[in-house]
């Protein structure tokens, strides 16, 4: 899976709430995304380059769904629920650029949160793949610095 996420959707690296759960089968229980910590009103964005596929209501809840820019075909898609939308279908959207905003009813979580998903057609993928490991918290590298010799 190509790291071609630019931000997280919400805030600067928020607390997961619940974890990606795959399904063992395609109807079977799981979780099909992640939850991340966000209070409502909280601007939602898009993660990566993409057109907006889908913004509006499926369930009585706001749902925004963007196909990625360059990720093969069937192309990646990223879901955000619940949300207000600011954005319509068909619109191109930028990494970072708001899409909405986290919505006060519809979620699905025990505290405020935004449910953020990843498909490849009808595969559900974990979203948290498409970060890369700097935006993850992953360890640091130091690189060395020229001229300092190495301690013994």
């Amino acid at each position: 899976m190509p790291a071609v996420g630019r931000v997280w959707p919400v805030g600067v690296r928020p607390r997961v709430l619940r974890g990606w759960e795959p399904p063992e089968t395609r109807y079977g229980r799981g979780h099909r995304g992640v939850d991340l910590a966000a209070a409502p009103g909280t601007p939602v964005r898009a993660v990566a380059a993409g057109r907006v596929s889908y913004a509006g209501r499926v369930a009585g809840r706001g749902v925004v769904s963007v196909e990625l820019s360059g990720t093969g075909a069937p192309p990646l898609r990223t879901t955000y629920e619940p949300v207000l939308p600011s954005v319509e279908e068909g619109t191109e959207v930028a990494p970072g650029e708001v899409i909405g905003t986290v919505a006060a009813t519809g979620s699905h979580c025990t505290a405020p949160c935004l449910h953020w998903g990843l498909l490849r057609a009808d595969l559900y993928l974990n979203p948290l793949d498409l970060l890369p490991p700097h935006l993850l918290g992953g360890p640091s590298r130091l690189l060395p610095v020229l001229g300092v010799p190495l301690p013994e």
